[in-house]
């Protein structure tokens, strides 16, 4: 069992191209996923957003992650979930999270489908929520809520880190 990729995302916002943030994506996944199907999920889940990021219409982001990474993404979320159990392997579970965002019209869309699907819920909603983030708004509430909850060393870090993504955010 591979468990899923969900640190991923900062690399896309710090790295420069698409292949760079493949690169980072598979450095940031052999720490805790090294396995093929591990930095196949890393990759994926950075593409996706790059991809999204980059203003890529759902249908070239579909595929290209079908292409690129084999996974089958014609199933929907309405046939997904019946049948869908926890499942903490990237094969079983990144697939899932794309599909919920491509078939999001809002972040919490992309995060409420995630969730639905059962499941390694918190983990599937991190992967479809950071894609759909790229350019969907985070609800100025729940971001309140959350940044509330963090620890004042962490707030540092994140106010910190989200200026450095405002300067370096526009690279393509």
């Amino acid at each position: 069992m591979t468990a899923l990729p969900m640190g991923v995302a900062p690399v896309v916002w710090y790295a420069k191209s698409l292949d760079e943030r493949l690169a980072l994506a598979k450095i940031t996944a052999e720490v805790t996923h090294n396995s093929e199907e591990g930095i196949r999920g890393a990759q994926a889940v950075a593409a996706a957003i790059f991809l999204n990021r980059t203003g890529k219409p759902k249908a070239d982001i579909k595929s290209y992650i079908e292409q690129t990474f084999g996974y089958n993404l014609n199933r929907t979320t309405d046939e997904i979930r019946p049948d869908y159990q926890f499942e903490t392997a990237c094969d079983k579970s990144v697939p899932e999270s794309i599909i919920c965002f491509l078939e999001s019209d809002s972040f919490m869309d992309a995060v409420i489908r995630a969730i639905s699907l059962g499941g390694d819920t918190d983990t599937m909603a991190c992967i479809a929520g950071n894609i759909a983030a790229a350019t969907k708004p985070v609800p100025k509430d729940i971001a309140a809520a959350c940044y509330d909850k963090l620890p004042q060393e962490l707030r540092e870090i994140l106010d910190r880190w989200n200026s450095s993504v405002e300067c370096i955010g526009n690279s393509n």
